[in-house]
């Protein structure tokens, strides 16, 4: 029988003017995610978030609202369960490379993705917000398979 797991991911929609920090993981990757990572046991999604992007960017989050549950079943039949908060302070995140990042080494790239830019950016319907609508920051939405 097949071990089957829940996962939750904290993720950080970093936005200024306009653009959204995007991340790969791996050079093999043929697309973008947001910045985040996996909940410790016992700790709070805020926490999480603000430990990631602080290890993964050098840089702590002001955690605005809730925006986002992404939830899906992976290839390896987990079912992660991710929830995606604003960040406040976008623009601290313009010039990374001078910061003390803990786990520079998880990510390969970082971008600053504009609406326009043909790339391809996880979740897809967060991705269709982003580059048609817009992101709405008044209200959460939920993204399931």
């Amino acid at each position: 029988m097949e071990d089957k797991k829940f996962i939750v991911r904290c993720r950080a929609v970093i936005s200024n003017e306009g653009k959204l920090l995007v991340v790969k993981h791996s050079k093999d990757f043929d697309y973008y995610a947001l910045p985040g990572g996996h909940l410790e046991f016992g700790e709070d999604v805020k926490e999480c978030l603000s430990r990631e992007i602080t290890e993964e960017l050098g840089i702590k989050p002001e955690i605005g609202k809730l925006l986002y549950i992404h939830t899906f079943v992976d290839k390896n039949n987990n079912q992660p369960v991710e929830f995606f908060f604003e960040v406040l302070n976008g623009k601290d995140y313009l010039e990374l490379e001078k910061n003390n990042r803990s786990h520079a080494h998880e990510l390969f790239e970082i971008y600053w993705a504009s609406p326009s830019d043909n790339i391809k950016i996880l979740p897809q319907k967060f991705a269709e917000d982003f580059k048609k609508e817009g992101i709405d920051f008044d209200k959460i939405s939920y993204i399931g398979t």
